[in-house]
């Protein structure tokens, strides 16, 4: 039985098979045969607000000929103490899969062990990993195979996204830089079990220079915004611009996971001079995860 809780825990052979198959999934869309969810229902369980990881899920469930019911905390028994664990030993007694967006990344492995169901994280705290395959993805349409580019993380270098980016930068043979204050620094122990070639700086030009990406992310993620002040204060230098960008490589892309915060992480025109590959990424979003999920089920 397949899961993905974490890109840490995927071998790179699977993920470059789930990259493959969102290509394909992408060219095939609207004639493609190929129904691996047919007679299934999968549930969707989020514990918190979303927009693309919403849509796409269940967009990619219905392409792939499945059912899909969405469960938020008001819809079912953990808005009310029952156990994640009773929760999965229910769900994998009815349904054939669960897609899980929520804080704890504990809770995504204890709902796989014991619902016994492919499970798919999509989102927690400490991971993204379904943001940063369709990142993958796009990267590689534009600028071709990720191997030895160098990818540059602008700003809260501690939260889900950078973490999964690290990982995937250990797999795949790419350079990460993160560009991040200190406190907003991945841990030592992070680094060590990501491995590959990572580096973390204070100096957002340091960062930058040379750079095939520059990515960033919002500097107040869900669940943090009572710290909201005194992360704006903090990570007030660290937005990506066009002073920011003249040191990048050229043709260098821009990329957010979004939702975007203009004038905090990246000013307007930046982000306007890069919307089509801000949204082609967000759009990618769809084909990585539909590939995921067959990937579950093959």
């Amino acid at each position: 039985m397949k899961h993905l809780l974490s890109l840490e825990k995927l071998p790179r052979a699977e993920m470059e098979s789930i990259l493959s198959a969102a290509v394909k999934m992408k060219k095939e869309r609207g004639s493609s045969k190929q129904q691996p969810l047919k007679g299934q229902t999968w549930a969707m369980i989020f514990t918190k607000s979303s927009t693309r990881t919403r849509v796409s899920f269940e967009v990619g469930i219905h392409e792939l000929g499945g059912n899909v019911m969405f469960l938020s905390p008001a819809d079912s028994q953990l808005g009310r103490g029952e156990p994640i664990q009773d929760t999965a030993r229910v769900m994998g007694r009815m349904v054939h899969g669960a897609i899980i967006q929520t804080f704890a990344q504990r809770d995504i492995e204890v709902f796989s062990e014991h619902a016994k169901i492919p499970t798919i994280n999509a989102l927690t705290d400490d991971e993204h990993p379904c943001q940063i395959l369709a990142d993958i993805q796009t990267i590689q349409e534009k600028l071709g195979p990720i191997q030895n580019k160098i990818v540059t993380f602008v700003g809260d270098g501690a939260c889900n996204v950078p973490t999964s980016w690290m990982f995937a930068a250990g797999k795949l043979d790419f350079e990460l830089r993160i560009a991040a204050p200190k406190a907003f620094q991945p841990s030592a122990d992070l680094l060590k079990r990501a491995g590959g070639k990572i580096s973390c700086t204070e100096d957002l030009i340091t960062a930058a220079k040379g750079a095939d990406v520059l990515y960033t992310d919002v500097w107040v993620s869900m669940g943090k915004e009572a710290e909201s002040a005194e992360r704006l204060k903090i990570l007030s230098g660290y937005q990506i611009n066009a002073s920011v960008m003249k040191h990048a490589k050229p043709g260098a892309l821009v990329m957010h996971c979004l939702p975007a915060y203009r004038g905090k992480e990246i000013d307007e025109a930046t982000l306007e001079a890069h919307a089509q590959t801000i949204f082609d990424q967000a759009e990618n979003r769809l084909h990585a995860q539909k590939a995921v999920l067959a990937w579950c089920v093959s």
